[in-house]
C-alpha cells in the first residue's frame, strides 16, 4: 500500500511541476512570485520523496537542490515575491 502511495506521490509530483512551467509558459503566473516558487517546491518535495523510495539517488539529488532553490527564492525580497499572479489586461 505504501508503495502505491509513493508512485501516486511522484505523478503528483510531477505533474505540479509541469503545471507551474505551463503557467508561467502561458502568462498566467510570474516565475518571480510566491506562486511559481511553492509549486516547484511542492513538485520537487514529492519527486524527491518518491525517487529516495525507489532508491534513485541522482534524481533524489536533483530535486533535493530544486527545493533548496524554492526555499531561498521564497525567502528571498517579499516585495518580489508580491509580484505572484498576473493579471489580464
Amino acid at each position: 500500500m505504501l508503495a502505491i502511495g509513493m508512485d501516486v506521490c511522484g505523478w503528483a509530483g510531477g505533474l505540479v511541476l509541469i503545471s507551474a512551467y505551463a503557467l508561467v509558459s502561458f502568462g498566467r503566473i510570474s516565475a518571480q512570485g510566491a506562486a511559481f516558487q511553492s509549486l516547484n517546491l511542492i513538485g520537487s518535495l514529492m519527486l524527491a520523496a518518491n525517487s529516495a523510495w525507489h532508491g534513485a539517488w541522482p534524481s533524489a539529488s536533483v530535486n533535493l537542490i530544486w527545493i533548496g532553490v524554492g526555499i531561498a527564492a521564497l525567502l528571498r525580497d517579499p516585495r518580489a515575491r508580491n509580484a505572484g499572479i498576473l493579471t489580464r489586461r
